[in-house]
């Protein structure tokens, strides 16, 4: 056979939780080699787990995949997979990626990595440690106005990175009778508002700006208690539950505020709250440099605001691109600028650049050291939070 006309390589994908996120995980896996061909590598949907037997079942049809189970060891031991993908709650996230990665599994963990800093570790180790591929599921830093954003830094268009601003602002859990997610509850998130959506903005000002050195926090939990929800599906804050029904204490952070100092010298803030009415995915960030200035806004994905020095004075201010295939991933996605980027998009592209890590024995970005690094981070913002102090990193 002409190796030039070769089928790609197939790879066998067990994923492990069958809520929304596997819902974008399977779109990714299917659409990723209709968006980038030849596909690096194509993979293959093989196993769908769910403690919930009806869950699983209905999720194997759904999401087509060609078996499903209710024991998330039945992925980890079977030979015939080789990616395990992790969609469930944080509280169990380490012990699987820990005993994928001993089975010499590639791993995609969703964010935030873990519950601690130690459990992080070691599942940064351990993966080091078996020559495993991994990546934590960033997917915002993927948009292409995003990495867009990332070119102009590196080719020095804005000059010397000066501040920034970040924000992940939602609306979804402002009403008080909305459910008790498990995102509410700290043993098995870890944290709110901060791990849920801060971290996405903490990862993208990383990614554009510089590692960090020292934050200043503060916390807020607004709602003191919500409903319990019956059922396994996590509603979010979909449903509006009777007055009458039982309220559990709510343990985490509704709003986190923070100021950052970059190992750089750059300096800026994030805020993030899922509290902020009239505000759906709202993700921004604004980055002043010597040189000009870059905005970018998540609910107008296709857009990256610009403005250079070197503009003419009656010309200068921001303006808009719209990204297409001239720009970072364009060639795989649509022929034309502003046709529409939209959540499963990023969800593609986090897929290809896995799979091409993998088939070029090379580290996806953001792998598991980043996510490491997210949880020092967030260990330091909640620490400062407590103690209303600058606190290092590291």
């Amino acid at each position: 056979m002409d190796q030039n006309n070769a089928s790609p390589k197939k790879m066998n994908v067990g994923l492990i939780g069958a809520g929304f996120m596997a819902k974008a995980h399977s779109i990714a896996y299917a659409g990723m080699p209709m968006f980038f061909w030849p596909a690096p590598i194509i993979p293959v949907k093989k196993m769908i787990v769910d403690m919930n037997e009806a869950i699983a079942r209905e999720a194997k049809d759904k999401f087509a995949f060609e078996s499903y189970s209710t024991d998330w060891h039945d992925v980890v031991n079977n030979p015939e997979i080789d990616v395990v993908d992790i969609c469930t709650p944080n509280n169990v996230h380490a012990e699987i990626a820990i005993a994928a990665a001993k089975a010499g599994k590639h791993i995609i963990c969703e964010k935030p990595l873990a519950l601690t800093v130690d459990q992080a570790r070691e599942m940064y180790l351990t993966a080091k440690e078996n020559n495993i591929k991994t990546l934590v599921a960033f997917n915002y830093r993927k948009t292409p106005a995003v990495q867009l954003a990332k070119k102009y830094i590196e080719e020095g268009a804005i000059g010397e990175i000066l501040d920034f601003r970040g924000t992940y602002l939602q609306d979804w859990s402002a009403d008080p009778e909305s459910p008790l997610s498990w995102r509410f509850q700290k043993n098995i998130c870890g944290s709110g508002a901060l791990g849920d959506i801060g971290t996405h903005v903490v990862d993208m000002l990383r990614f554009l700006v510089g590692d960090f050195k020292k934050v200043n926090a503060r916390t807020a939990t607004y709602i003191p208690e919500r409903p319990v929800q019956s059922g396994l599906t996590d509603s979010l804050g979909n449903a509006r539950l009777n007055k009458d029904t039982p309220r559990k204490a709510v343990d985490v952070d509704d709003q986190c505020m923070f100021m950052i100092e970059c190992e750089n010298g750059a300096f800026g803030s994030i805020e993030a709250t899922r509290n902020a009415w009239g505000r759906n995915n709202y993700i921004t960030f604004e980055i002043h440099g010597t040189l000009g200035s870059l905005y970018f806004n998540y609910e107008r994905r296709d857009e990256l605001q610009v403005c250079f020095a070197s503009d003419p004075d009656d010309r200068r201010g921001f303006r808009t691109i719209y990204t297409g295939p001239n720009h970072p991933y364009g060639n795989g996605l649509w022929p034309i600028p502003a046709l529409g980027i939209g959540y499963t998009e990023t969800k593609i592209v986090e897929c290809y650049d896995f799979f091409n890590a993998i088939a070029n024995d090379t580290q996806a970005s953001p792998n598991f050291e980043d996510g490491y690094e997210i949880e020092l981070i967030s260990d330091a913002i909640l620490k400062s939070a407590q103690t209303h102090t600058w606190v290092d990193v590291h």
